[in-house]
């Protein structure tokens, strides 16, 4: 074996935190100065206490000659760190581990005067430890220790000096070659100029793995490197909590500033028996507001790593009525557990007032998984599918290299899928033909697969546009300004500007919707009307979806007295059919498409069902104030038409559609027989007459026998007439004649008083609507003048 030189340095390895912690023993006993020199040294712990055995143990000596750096009884060191330094590197080049595991001290001053070295086997774990008994293990540690007795004993003389007084060489356990005796705690120590390497590359941005690989690059393989990944990590988070102590300070009092110049701005800080963990959660007033007209979706994004320490920066996002990213809170995360989280979303939920949003998206995490489960149980829970692909590049890179068309059918297999028996079949024919059927990261992706593939989260409001697309609330608020090399001490002023931003074009937006108007691409009443209603953006979106269906048709299939299913598909594409149920009398619709459902906007397949039965405006129930120019008003204007036209026009197509229906059902069933066909004409002709009479005079009652609502009506005037009422008519009753007259007379002013209040209720509110019109558009100078002021200076 190799000579090499002996560099005595104090400590015998890095103190990997997630190892077994059983090297750590060491007891310390007080003994009287005057006992001899010569005194046996008898010390054992509980861990030492070996378990009898009927069979002789086996004996692991070192090979090779060993005669130089082998310890001796009467050996000498000049201070105890040296007699410790030597016994591990002869146990370094030997192939075991050691630590301390007892020592002595005088009485007299509290010095110690005797240390025990052992080999890291040593002793046996206790299970029943008092640390462990009244707590359940959750990750039990491996066992270690095997009783091993090699040790090294040292005194101190009274020159001063450390002399050996023991040394057992025998290990009962096999040794460790040379190419691994890198993995031993003992042996496992980051130097200096590793030190500054890792300092380098982690203030550059680089994770532990990426630094290990330069790193192992650097020295030429993993052993010369002396230590492991677990190492570089635990030393890189102890450099990042040193590093960050005068740093989260000034977040703290950030926040405290801001909260001092405006009470509304929340801020948390989570602590664990009075000590702060180090978790943050903050959102300004204008978040929360945001979050009353926007709150239906949220995302909330783990992936920024915004500064050199890599401390988890965790907004929480949605979308506006411009389809814009918009800001509800931000946190920084200092420990990922699910405690944490848990803390977070709930600290995050007293913030936002209580109110649960409809759906969720993060990134693909059990922990976070676990914690949303727990404070958001009716939220629908979505992985983010781009996060997911882009994991697939790294799970999947040997399968990419191998097959280049793998990615394109993995992205058709999860996005283009109608159904989902559809999907289940495709799944299972890409992962046969590329044989990774048992491809541990697909199954656990395909395992969680209705929180991530779009075909089972259709029937969940997400807010996108197309089921397709990506969300660009999810990952993005924050591009262009915060990045991995961004310290605390920027941070908050690229923070600022990243709000300041999007702020200024919300404030565009805005002002395109009110100040510019649309081009109509159709004579359609329901084109006009969402033009006024939605925004720019989302009323070109609906526009698509309307000018689509002058491609598509629509047939009867199937009616079961209450609804009409329609087979919608487009010309030339009978196989690719969509089916829509339209019950008339409520006028709702839905269609298998579901796009309404996922994205608040009627598909081109509903529209199309719409335009062929006559309903020329759209009903109030599918226009969602999120998506309209007054999504911030408190004013409902949307709820009921606005316009006397429009609400004509709703009722015509109500009344036109109700009549159609029945109608189609009176003429199948009077088409059965010859004697139904007879009675049936011979109804309709009657019809015909009772409808004209009803046209031409306009106030009668035209129920079945034609007479029933007049003649009561009638008895109630006669009544209150012959009784000499308040309208001052003499006793004497009134003719027939004079009777429909007045009875005529009090319609007529009745349905005039109707107009007036029609007229003045569409009047008031149109001033709402431009009082609303105009609070917005001072809203968009006062943020102009801010932004040309700040430029300015």
């Amino acid at each position: 074996m190799e000579n090499e030189v002996l560099e005595f340095d104090i400590g015998l390895g890095s103190g990997a935190d997630d190892e077994d912690d059983d090297d750590a023993d060491a007891v310390d006993i007080d003994i009287d100065d005057d006992l001899p020199s010569t005194h046996p040294l008898h010390l054992t712990t509980s861990q030492n206490s070996a378990p009898t055995s009927t069979s002789a143990p086996r004996i692991y000596l070192p090979e090779g000659d060993l005669s130089d750096l082998e310890p001796y009884e009467g050996m000498e060191f000049e201070s105890e760190e040296a007699a410790k330094a030597f016994y591990n590197s002869y146990a370094r080049r030997v192939g075991f581990s050691t630590r301390v595991s007892s020592s002595r001290r005088s009485r007299r001053d509290g010095a110690i005067i005797q240390r025990q070295f052992v080999c890291a086997k040593e002793g046996f774990r206790n299970l029943n430890e008092k640390r462990t008994k009244d707590r359940e293990i959750k990750r039990p540690r491996v066992i270690t220790r095997v009783g091993c007795k090699a040790s090294l004993s040292v005194k101190m003389q009274d020159s001063g000096k450390w002399v050996v007084s023991s040394f057992v060489k025998e290990h009962n356990h096999e040794l460790v070659p040379p190419d691994q005796v890198h993995c031993l705690r003992s042996h496992r120590q980051i130097s200096g100029p590793a030190k500054t390497l890792i300092d380098t590359l982690q203030a550059a941005g680089m994770g532990p793995r990426r630094i290990m690989s330069a790193l192992i690059k650097e020295y030429g393989g993993i052993s010369k490197v002396g230590f492991t990944e677990v190492d570089c990590r635990n030393y890189m988070r102890n450099n990042r909590q040193r590093s960050m102590e005068g740093d989260i300070q000034l977040l703290l009092d950030y926040l405290r500033q801001m909260h001092s110049e405006n009470p509304d701005f929340f801020y948390a800080l989570q602590e664990d028996d009075g000590q702060f963990t180090g978790n943050v959660l903050w959102a300004d007033p204008r978040a929360r507001a945001n979050y009353s007209y926007f709150g239906d979706t949220v995302t909330f994004d783990t992936t920024y790593r915004s500064n050199r320490y890599r401390l988890p920066f965790a907004p929480f996002t949605g979308v506006n009525h411009h389809g814009q990213p918009v800001l509800f809170g931000c946190a920084f995360i200092l420990n990922e557990t699910e405690a944490s989280f848990v803390w977070l979303f709930q600290t995050w939920l007293t913030a936002m007032s209580g109110h649960h949003p409809l759906s969720i998206t993060t990134d693909h995490d059990a922990v976070i998984r676990l914690a949303i489960m727990q404070v958001f149980p009716e939220t629908r829970h979505r992985f983010c599918k781009w996060h997911i692909f882009k994991k697939c590049q790294e799970k999947l890179s040997h399968v990419l290299l191998k097959h280049p068309t793998f990615e394109a059918e993995f992205h058709k297999c999860v996005n283009l899928t109608e159904l989902i028996e559809e999907f289940e079949s495709c799944w299972l024919s890409l992962v046969d033909r590329y044989e990774l059927r048992d491809h541990e990261w697909l199954q656990t992706i395909y395992s969680d697969r209705r929180q991530w593939v779009p075909v089972y989260l259709r029937d969940a409001f997400f807010a996108e546009m197309s089921i397709t697309q990506r969300s660009d609330s999810m990952n993005s608020y924050f591009d262009g300004y915060v990045n991995a090399s961004t310290n605390l001490n920027h941070f908050f002023k690229l923070y600022e500007k990243a709000i300041e931003s999007r702020n200024e074009k919300e404030v565009k937006a805005d002002y395109d919707t009110m100040n510019t108007n649309p081009v109509l691409r159709t004579p359609s009443p329901m084109e006009k009307q969402a033009s006024g209603l939605y925004t720019r953006k989302l009323f070109v979106r609906f526009q698509e979806e309307l000018v689509g269906t002058l491609t598509f048709m629509a047939s009867k299939a199937e009616d079961d007295g209450e609804s009409i299913t329609y087979q919608v598909s487009k010309f030339g594409e009978d196989h690719k059919a969509y089916h829509v149920k339209f019950n008339v009398l409520e006028m709702k619709a839905t269609c298998s498409c579901q796009m309404f459902e996922f994205s608040g906007l009627l598909c081109r397949h509903v529209l199309t069902v719409f335009r062929v039965t006559n309903v020329l405006t759209l009903p109030s129930r599918y226009i969602l104030k999120r998506w309209t120019r007054n999504a911030k008003s408190n004013v409902i204007l949307e709820e009921r038409p606005t316009d006397i036209y429009t609400g004509y026009l709703e009722s015509h197509t109500v009344r036109y559609n109700t009549l159609r229906h029945e109608a189609f059902k009176f003429v199948e069933e009077g088409s059965k027989s010859l004697d139904t066909y007879n009675v049936a004409m011979g109804v309709l002709q009657e019809a015909t007459t009772r409808v004209a009479l009803a046209k031409k005079n306009e106030g009668r009652a035209s129920n079945v026998d034609g007479r029933n609502n007049g003649d009561s009506a009638r008895s109630g005037i006669r009544a209150n007439y012959s009784s000499g009422d308040h309208l001052g008519i003499s006793d004497q009753p009134l003719s027939e004649e004079d009777m429909d007259k007045k009875i005529q007379e009090l319609r007529d002013e009745l349905e005039y008083t109707n107009r007036k209040c029609e007229v003045y209720r569409a009047n008031l509110l149109s001033v709402l609507k431009d009082i609303e019109d105009h609070k917005l558009q001072l809203s968009i100078k006062v943020q102009s003048l801010k932004i040309s002021m700040k430029d300015s200076i």
